[in-house]
């Protein structure tokens, strides 16, 4: 999976479906106060810009070399001291996380206030069947539940929970992973019903978490 996303660095540091966004403005506003934070599966790095942008000190976190991260790492195993930074972050990643509830884990050992996660939501299994297809490096999508649970497995009190319709250019979703053929088309069948002029209806979850005191 390395290789192959660090081949997609590119396309995910100029891709507006990562670069912009409610969700994107929201984990700044959440991070208000903060002196240092960790942005874990950094991708294309646009949570760390939006931060350091408002000027807090980032670590970048990603297992693919390619996404040019500070530190090569596993979100499952974090090589950092115990509640070292203010903010543990990670966006729209979760969903590949090998064992999400490990990651989690992670984000609240490494953080000493808060932990903010966004992610896309879990639609049904026909989406989840499409999103593998799509992307074979796809796990899950969670539920709100299922966040909440992960949250709170790893000691942490959930504070606010949020969600984003977030519709995205379905032919440019396929483009980004290299997505065509049949397996294009079956994942357009599936999703036929949330495809609208072109644009698949997609919604992303936000949750924000504290470390008790």
């Amino acid at each position: 999976m390395t290789d192959t996303w660090s081949d997609r660095a590119e396309v995910y540091r100029t891709s507006r479906a990562h670069s912009e966004g409610a969700d994107l403005d929201l984990l700044v506003e959440w991070s208000a106060g903060a002196r240092t934070a960790i942005d874990v599966a950094t991708g294309g790095g646009h949570v760390a810009r939006r931060l350091r942008e408002a000027g807090v000190q980032v670590v970048t976190v990603d297992p693919a070399r390619g996404m040019q991260p500070d530190v090569v790492s596993r979100a499952e195993e974090l090589p950092f001291e115990d509640h070292v930074f203010d903010v543990a972050v990670t966006r729209v990643a979760g969903h590949h996380f090998e064992d999400v509830r490990a990651a989690t884990r992670e984000l609240a050992r490494v953080s000493a206030d808060r932990v903010l996660v966004v992610d896309t939501l879990f639609q049904g299994e026909a989406g989840e069947e499409a999103e593998k297809l799509r992307d074979p490096s796809h796990v899950r999508n969670y539920s709100e539940e299922e966040w909440r649970s992960f949250l709170e497995g790893a000691g942490l009190d959930v504070e606010e929970i949020r969600t984003f319709e977030m519709p995205i250019d379905f032919d440019e979703w396929l483009a980004r992973t290299g997505c065509t053929g049949e397996d294009a088309e079956r994942a357009r069948d599936l999703l036929a019903d949330r495809i609208d002029d072109g644009m698949l209806r997609m919604t992303r979850i936000a949750l924000r978490a504290r470390v008790p005191r």
